[in-house]
């Protein structure tokens, strides 16, 4: 792996023109079986310390750039899904994963159906898309590990940035780097 400079290009079938367009990245799993594609800069990028987004990436939290759904394609392979009912809204988590070699690849929602969130270690440069505060956010900071350091700048919720019904949660947002254990 050749870290963070690493730039992939992609083609994808446009079905409203009928031609091969370029794409922003791809990416996929360990074994290679599944590749997919995105032709756009993520719509967002929600950095989530979820107890379900510890558990599914065995980390303290989940780097998830989100895609509008026209803008992601699944090149080769066909994904296993397993569907969790979200502890927050009660509504199905789609996770999509390789039953090869057990990638967890992306994450589509009952909630959000036009939306896919992309575990952003499984891009082949997983560091193409800037995190910065008008576009991402850290979501379910009450979860947070108390080592987990959070930059300076960028929205923090401490459960979802909305509520079930959509209504916008009031951000924190923290001047300098904040680790969450300290005061």
């Amino acid at each position: 792996m050749q870290g963070c400079s690493l730039v992939h290009r992609a083609r994808l079938h446009s079905a409203q023109t009928g031609r091969i367009e370029m794409t922003a990245q791809e990416g996929g799993c360990l074994c290679g079986r599944i590749r997919y594609a995105t032709r756009a800069q993520p719509a967002r990028v929600t950095v989530c310390h979820c107890r379900f987004c510890q558990k599914a990436t065995g980390s303290a939290y989940m780097v998830e750039p989100i895609f509008d759904a026209a803008d992601f394609a699944v090149l080769s392979g066909e994904p296993r899904v397993f569907d969790q009912v979200s502890a927050g809204s009660g509504k199905i988590v789609h996770v999509h994963f390789c039953a090869d070699c057990g990638t967890k690849l992306w994450l589509s929602f009952e909630r959000f159906p036009d939306a896919f969130g992309i575990y952003a270690g499984t891009f082949d440069d997983p560091c193409w898309f800037e995190i910065e505060a008008a576009t991402a956010k850290h979501i379910f900071l009450g979860t947070a590990r108390p080592d987990t350091v959070i930059p300076a700048g960028l929205p923090t919720y401490v459960e979802h940035a909305t509520t079930n019904d959509g209504t916008p949660q009031s951000a924190t947002v923290f001047e300098t780097c904040h680790q969450m254990g300290r005061g």
